[in-house]
């Protein structure tokens, strides 16, 4: 939806884009985020504003509690790069921002959006490269493709296979630059990733939910049932469907590990640190406690990590209750995969811990992911 007030207009028209313009008024816009399928309230939205140069633009939220610890994410280049702009509190129903002038086109949103189009930006940087390989997992609802990458040693001679996966929720974005940050770190010229290259092949899925991606859905909680816990009975969506079918013959004994990579609620002290999520099987918490303490001891970057952070089961929203009507990657692949290892981490959309998560911060905190997956890995045989 497009709204005009002279010179400028709000609107929702790119990829991962989402916002409901309700009205205009001079320099001042009432907007909310569009839902619609999801249930009940979720907090994700996006939008651009084109010719408003040297403007001063408030927007409000009149329903609330969708402006993140670190304020919006701004560009004003298009979506290229992104900064936070600041808290404004937190119980911040509007923010406002200058346009810079001569700036054509200003973007903001809820997280640093990642979609299609950074991948391809991702690929490109590594054209050419035989240690990765760009394929298709299948065609979404929608027609697009819904990429699957491989890395690593890709002769089938592995002794290691990894499965990465993250997006099952589309508006959790952060993750995906930890996503991105393991996979330059397998590619990498130094002795982390030549390792990676002679023992492991790593299968990753960028985008769960390609459609709500691109869409700029926020994923979780869509009705009937969201991609996270489409794992129960026949699968609705085709990724999901076409990754239970692909993992069962590829893992040939030799899946060690896996992990499926999230972004949790939007602001609370819990969910400003890096957790992974508890599960019920003793076997399954014992090995979760061990990597969480490895990935505590190899940790070089500025996002921090404590063992202490974790949910366990049974806290908060990590129940039983919560899966009911479906389940989820853990549940499906866990008992499939046994005695190798299987988790779900949650990346803070912007405030880890005390430091900021950004692009290259989340970058940084995939880099440590990936030391402790190999050091998982080693210790595994």
């Amino acid at each position: 939806m497009e709204k005009e007030q002279g010179r400028f207009a709000v609107d929702a028209g790119f990829p991962g884009g989402n916002i409901i313009v309700d009205a205009v008024a001079g320099d001042r816009i009432s907007i909310r985020q569009d839902l619609r399928d999801t249930a009940g309230h979720w907090f994700y939205w996006c939008f651009r504003v084109r010719g408003a140069g040297g403007r001063t633009l408030e927007f409000q939220f009149p329903e609330g509690n969708v402006i993140g610890v670190l304020g919006p994410a701004a560009s004003f280049d298009a979506g290229a790069t992104w900064t936070w702009l600041g808290s404004a509190g937190e119980n911040a129903v509007s923010f406002r921002c200058q346009v810079p002038p001569g700036c054509a086109e200003a973007r903001f949103s809820f997280g640093m959006p990642y979609t299609e189009a950074n991948l391809r930006a991702f690929l490109a940087r590594h054209a050419g490269n035989r240690h990765i390989e760009a394929k298709t997992l299948v065609t979404s609802r929608k027609g697009r493709t819904v990429e699957l990458l491989r890395l690593g040693r890709l002769d089938g001679r592995c002794r290691h296979r990894v499965l990465l996966t993250a997006r099952h929720h589309c508006c959790e974005m952060m993750a995906s630059y930890s996503l991105e940050g393991i996979m330059e770190a397998v590619l990498a010229a130094d002795d982390r990733g030549r390792w990676f290259r002679e023992n492991a092949e790593i299968l990753v899925v960028p985008f769960m939910d390609k459609d709500g991606v691109e869409d700029g859905d926020q994923g979780k909680n869509r009705v009937p049932r969201d991609h996270g816990r489409d794992y129960l009975g026949k699968s609705l969506y085709p990724e999901t469907a076409a990754l239970r079918d692909l993992v069962p013959p590829w893992a040939q004994g030799r899946l060690h590990f896996a992990m499926d990579m999230h972004c949790p609620w939007i602001r609370d002290e819990h969910n400003e640190d890096v957790y992974f999520v508890g599960v019920e099987n003793a076997a399954d918490s014992a090995r979760l406690e061990r990597f969480s303490k490895l990935l505590a001891s190899v940790r070089r970057g500025p996002i921090p990590y404590s063992v202490s952070s974790n949910l366990s089961f049974g806290v908060d929203w990590n129940t039983a209750e919560n899966s009911k009507g479906g389940a989820g990657f853990h549940e499906w692949l866990g008992p499939l995969i046994a005695p190798g290892f299987v988790c779900s981490v949650e990346i803070p959309y912007a405030n880890a811990g005390g430091a900021e998560v950004n692009a290259a911060t989340a970058r940084s905190l995939g880099t440590d992911l990936a030391a402790a997956i190999r050091a998982w890995l080693e210790a595994t045989g």
